[in-house]
């Protein structure tokens, strides 16, 4: 029998909804700049405005937003322009915000199921996930936000896995990324409690963020948030087949006994290096992704893993599940992980 291409890599990003696609077309309708006094510059403003506001109902959001590239700039822009005292990550970031910090941040470790010790939080700007990309494991922001603000500090929250998924976290900066939710690529959002908790650079974004805005992308994003996340009940029952079928032929689920999302999961294939899985995965038409990431040639060892101190992570993939996702597509995967793993039946 010959399959298609399965596609189980939606933390990476995911297909543009035709909800977005459709909203996009109106905003290239829409194509002058929304911050040009004429006629059809308030007509394009007027969008602008309207989509922030729907973005901010369906968020449950009453604070401040600002539009940006992406999750990478909105973090960029919360961790450089923030004022709040020392900068405080955890060991599990993305590179992203890792890259915006810099050596100088405090980088806090995480204890084997990836949490966030809350003792060592302090005073400062936290910049503490949502949600893990790798692993999946959702951080306690709740009680993270508590401890934080208990020292006066300043809560930055990375939810480009979260949002569209989950509820929004309780922070005091939130950023986020459109095609992590059916959006399109190239747009994303800093929510903002207050604009007093940030310097203004100047620019647009009524000073905070310049270059002319994306209205096509905005529209985009709030279209695909709109869609809402009914999806996600069926999300938690496909992982769990998954999961149970990876144990099953001898794999491993990473932080398994952790609360984690349920489209995102790290598996180890013991004696099976992540490289050659995906290969291997990639010569069978199945898209995933790795534990660990391709540097200048060679293989380096997923900063993530290595914080919680997993046993080989270089054995470690991520597979992650889309609406697209079926009962069919799982039983596919499961099918080619007992392949590799040498776990077929005679």
């Amino acid at each position: 029998m010959t399959f298609g291409p399965l596609y189980l890599d939606h933390a990476a990003t995911t297909p543009l909804l035709p909800q977005a696609r459709e909203a996009m077309l109106e905003g290239f309708r829409l194509w002058a700049n929304p911050s040009s006094p004429h006629k059809a510059g308030r007509a394009a403003r007027a969008a602008l405005e309207d989509a922030r506001a729907r973005l901010k109902i369906a968020l449950g959001w009453d604070g401040e937003v600002i539009f940006a590239s992406g999750a990478s700039e909105a973090l960029a822009l919360a961790i450089r322009y923030a004022k709040a005292g020392p900068l405080v990550v955890s060991a599990v970031e993305h590179d992203a915000v890792l890259r915006a910090a810099g050596p100088e941040a405090v980088r806090l470790a995480v204890s084997p199921d990836g949490l966030v010790d809350l003792e060592t939080l302090s005073s400062g700007l936290a910049a503490i996930q949502q949600v893990n990309s790798e692993t999946g494991v959702i951080q306690p922001i709740e009680a993270i936000a508590g401890q934080v603000r208990s020292h006066g500090g300043v809560l930055l929250v990375d939810a480009a896995q979260g949002v569209g998924k989950l509820s929004l976290p309780d922070a005091d900066m939130i950023a986020l990324s459109a095609h992590k939710f059916g959006g399109p690529i190239g747009i994303g959002a800093l929510l903002v409690r207050d604009y007093a908790l940030l310097d203004a650079p100047g620019g647009q974004e009524r000073g905070y963020r310049g270059g002319t805005e994306n209205l096509p992308g905005v529209l985009g994003m709030v279209a695909a948030l709109e869609a809402g996340n009914g999806w996600m009940v069926d999300a938690a029952r496909l992982r769990a087949l998954l999961e149970a079928g990876v144990v099953a032929s001898g794999g491993d689920v990473i932080a398994a006994g952790t609360p984690r999302i349920s489209t995102i999961g790290g598996y180890r294939m013991p004696g099976k290096s992540a490289n050659a899985q995906l290969i291997r995965f990639d010569g069978m038409g199945i898209a995933v992704s790795a534990g660990s990431a391709c540097s200048s040639g060679s293989l380096k060892a997923s900063h993530v893993l290595t914080a919680m101190g997993v046993d080989a992570p270089g054995e470690v993939i991520r597979v992650s599940i889309g609406r697209e996702t079926s009962e069919v597509d799982i039983e596919r995967f499961l099918a080619a992980w007992r392949e590799i793993a040498g776990k077929v039946a005679a």
